[in-house]
């Protein structure tokens, strides 16, 4: 059996290549594919080379999918044919992984709202890391994907006012439409003075930077409130120059947390450091739960076949591009 799957072939280029799809081994399924979604800041860097990713082409890409289980191999438990799981699998028609780690979708929830189970787990680590309580100030520096999740999953966590700040009207409406309390806009002049009217004078407790840019973590640093915890989200395309420690978080006593979605436990959650598989499973349930707005973050569905179309969208960087989706059976 033959399958299709999406490849880097170069820089800036995308191609749709077949292959020989393999029987699952021991302890593996294979999956038919139902959605995949592309993941618009790791996925563009890789695409196009840029600072702190590989440079190396022809590569997969692609970490969030969902499809049906089609075949077991032996000493397979937990999962059978016809159950649909998510999984961090390539773009590609058919995968096959360890059943470790293909996870189920619970009854009633539509894989177009699963497959964001990833982009939900990154912006959660981050919020867990910063240890989010009722009543504290949380503000999210970019709105784009991951950044709306966070800001979401703080305000479920307890943060009030959830504060929403983005160069872009569109992504700001966007936020404002699930959830936040403000939107602010990170090119006015007078956005410090904004945020601490929004905050009763004090900044923000919890400052999430989620932009990938290297220079809005200054901006991050000079928004926090005096013993605050600033987030590094984002992963940040390129170096930050000329960061003032003492002024900015010597002498404010902020406390900062590298928050890459790798820097995780391999087993054993604790409090604020959860392990990949914990954090699956219950952004699982809240899907199914409908505690998240994930139908608004929708802005892109493509055919599968149509994915270097998607991919040179990605490319231009539309502010209004979030959730883009490959469809690999339009069944589902």
């Amino acid at each position: 059996m033959k399958g299709k799957f999406v490849q880097l072939q170069d820089r800036g280029k995308v191609v749709i290549e077949e292959e020989e799809v393999r029987k699952p081994g021991s302890g593996e399924v294979l999956i038919k594919t139902e959605v995949t979604m592309i993941s618009p800041g790791t996925e563009r860097a890789f695409l196009l080379g840029l600072p702190n990713t590989s440079g190396e082409y022809p590569a997969r890409s692609g970490y969030n999918h969902v499809g049906e289980v089609i075949e077991a191999g032996e000493g397979v438990t937990g999962l059978k044919v016809g159950d649909r799981v998510v999984s961090s699998a390539n773009h590609a028609e058919y995968v096959v992984r360890n059943a470790s780690g293909a996870f189920p979708v619970p009854s009633g929830l539509s894989s177009r709202k699963a497959v964001f189970f990833q982009m939900l787990a990154i912006a959660l680590q981050g919020v867990r890391k910063a240890k989010v309580e009722l009543g504290d100030s949380v503000l999210v520096i970019g709105q784009g994907l991951v950044g709306n999740l966070a800001l979401q999953l703080s305000r479920l966590s307890g943060g009030f006012p959830v504060i929403a700040m983005d160069t872009e009207t569109s992504r700001l409406e966007l936020s404002m439409n699930c959830g936040a309390d403000h939107g602010l806009d990170s090119t006015d002049d007078n956005c410090e003075e904004a945020l601490k009217d929004c905050t009763g004078g004090r900044g923000a407790s919890v400052v999430i930077e989620a932009t990938g840019h290297p220079e809005p973590i200054n901006l991050a640093f000079q928004l926090a409130s005096r013993f605050g915890r600033v987030v590094i989200l984002a992963s940040t395309r390129g170096e930050t120059k000329n960061v003032n420690f003492y002024r900015d978080v010597h002498k404010k006593g902020i406390t900062i947390y590298g928050a890459h979605n790798s820097a995780r436990p391999k087993s054993d959650s604790t409090v604020g450091f959860w392990t990949s598989d914990d954090d699956f499973r219950v952004l699982l349930e809240l899907l199914a739960a409908d505690r998240l707005m994930i139908d608004p973050l929708i802005s892109h569905e493509f055919d599968a076949e149509d994915a270097p179309e998607a991919y040179q969208l990605l490319m231009q960087w539309d502010p209004r591009l979030m959730g883009s989706l490959l469809i690999w059976n339009r069944e589902v």
